[in-house]
C-alpha cells in the first residue's frame, strides 16, 4: 500500500466511525494505535479523548494540530465508506484533517535524526463545541511550544490551492438567548394580557438594525436570530417566548459594541411594552487572529511546496484553534478540498486527493519552522 493509499484508508476508517465531541473514544483508540505502530511516542497527558504525539528531540518545539470530532448530521453521501453511526457524520472534514496530520507525523518520524527540535502533533477532541483546545492546553499540550499551525479544508477551493491571511481570519462565536415574558391571555381577548409574541417579533426586527445602523459598514458583523419558540396552541397568547441566535465579528471592540446594543434594545423594548426581556450571553472562542510572521512563513512554504496560494477571505465561522493563538503565535490555513456541498452539509464530500500533499506540506512546514523558532 502506498503512502497516499494508507492515509486515505485511515481517513475512510475514521469516516465510517464518527463520534461527537467528547465522545471520541474509538477515534482516540484508532489514532493512538496508528501512531504507536509507526513508532511515534505519545505524551502521557490526562485526556479522556484526544492524543498528543511527539517526534524529534531538543529544546525547540513546534506544534501541528488536527481535530477529531464529528457532527450530529445524518450522512447523505452514497460512498462505500459512509458513516455507520446513525445521525453522526464527519460533515466538517475532521477525518481529513486527522489523516493529514497522521501523514505528517509519519514523514517527520522518517526524518527524525535530521530534525533540529521536536514536533508535537495534537489530535484535538471537541472542536465543534469549542472546548477541546482549552482541555489540551490545561493538560499541558502547549508546554514549551513556540509556534503552532493548523488547517481546515476549504470546499470552495480546488485541490492544490492554499489560502491564509495575517491578522483576523475566523470570527468570534457568541450565542445569545432572550426570554420575553409578558402576560398570557385568551387569543380573543388580547387586551387582558401582554402579548409576548408581538414583543418578540418587534425584538427580532430591532436587532437587525444593529449591523446596518450601529456598526461601520466596513466592519464585519453578523447577528442572526436562529430560533423562536413560544406558545403551545392556537387560541392562547403565551406568557413566555424564547429567542436564540449568534453574533459573529472579527474585532473585539465591535463585538462588545454589538452586545451592548442588544442589551440596550432589549431593555428599551421591555420598558416600552411593560414586559420583561432577559438577555443571556454564552461566549465561544474569540476571533482567530493569525500571527503576521507565521502566516507569511506558512504561505512562503506553501509557494515553495507548489501550492497555488492566495489571500484568504475573512470567515464568519468560528474555530477553536483561536484559543491556541491566544497563548502562543502561529497560523491557521485553508487547503482546497473541492466539494460540491459545503461544510456541515449532509452531502459534504471532500476530494481525498488533498490528503497526501497536505501531509507533505505540514511535515515540511514543521521542519522549516524549527529552523526559524
Amino acid at each position: 500500500m502506498s503512502f497516499a493509499e494508507q492515509l486515505i484508508d485511515w481517513r475512510r476508517e475514521l469516516h465510517q466511525h464518527p463520534e461527537l465531541s467528547l465522545q471520541e473514544f474509538e477515534t482516540t483508540r484508532r489514532i493512538r494505535h496508528w501512531l504507536e505502530s509507526a513508532g511515534l511516542r505519545l505524551l502521557p497527558l490526562s485526556l479522556p479523548t484526544g492524543v498528543v504525539a511527539e517526534v524529534g528531540s531538543g529544546e525547540k518545539v513546534i506544534a501541528l494540530r488536527a481535530d477529531i470530532d464529528a457532527l450530529p448530521i445524518e450522512e447523505a453521501v452514497d460512498v462505500p465508506f459512509a458513516s455507520r453511526n446513525p445521525g453522526v457524520m464527519h460533515a466538517c472534514g475532521h477525518d481529513i484533517h486527522s489523516s493529514v496530520m497522521l501523514g505528517a507525523a509519519l514523514l517527520l518520524k522518517q526524518k527524525e535524526p535530521q530534525l533540529t527540535g521536536r514536533v508535537r502533533i495534537l489530535f484535538q477532541p471537541a472542536e465543534e463545541n469549542f472546548g477541546g483546545a482549552k482541555r489540551l492546553i490545561d493538560a499541558g499540550a502547549l508546554d514549551n511550544v513556540s509556534a503552532i499551525f493548523g488547517m481546515h479544508n476549504e470546499p470552495g477551493l480546488p485541490v492544490g490551492s492554499f489560502a491564509t491571511r495575517s491578522g483576523a481570519f475566523y470570527a468570534n462565536v457568541d450565542r445569545f438567548s432572550l426570554t420575553v415574558t409578558g402576560k398570557g391571555a385568551h387569543a380573543a381577548r388580547p387586551h387582558e394580557g401582554n402579548d409576548a409574541i408581538l414583543l418578540a417579533s418587534q425584538l427580532v426586527v430591532a436587532l437587525q438594525s444593529i449591523a446596518s445602523r450601529n456598526v461601520n459598514t466596513l466592519e464585519s458583523v453578523v447577528l442572526s436570530v436562529t430560533r423562536i419558540q413560544g406558545g403551545n396552541t392556537w387560541n392562547v397568547l403565551p406568557e413566555h417566548v424564547e429567542l436564540e441566535g449568534t453574533l459573529r465579528t472579527h474585532q473585539a471592540e465591535v463585538r462588545e459594541k454589538v452586545k451592548r446594543r442588544v442589551d440596550d434594545i432589549a431593555a428599551g423594548l421591555a420598558q416600552a411594552f411593560d414586559a420583561n426581556i432577559n438577555v443571556r450571553w454564552f461566549a465561544g472562542p474569540a476571533a482567530l487572529v493569525n500571527h503576521d510572521r507565521w502566516a507569511a512563513f506558512a504561505r512562503d512554504v506553501a509557494d515553495w511546496h507548489g501550492y497555488q496560494t492566495q489571500e484568504a477571505d475573512l470567515h464568519m465561522g468560528g474555530e477553536d484553534f483561536a484559543v491556541y493563538l491566544q497563548h502562543i503565535p502561529g497560523a491557521f490555513v485553508s487547503i482546497g478540498s473541492d466539494s460540491d456541498y459545503g461544510l456541515h452539509h449532509p452531502a459534504f464530500n471532500p476530494d481525498e486527493a488533498l490528503i497526501e500533499e497536505a501531509a507533505r506540506y505540514f511535515a515540511l512546514l514543521a521542519e522549516k519552522a524549527l529552523l526559524q523558532s
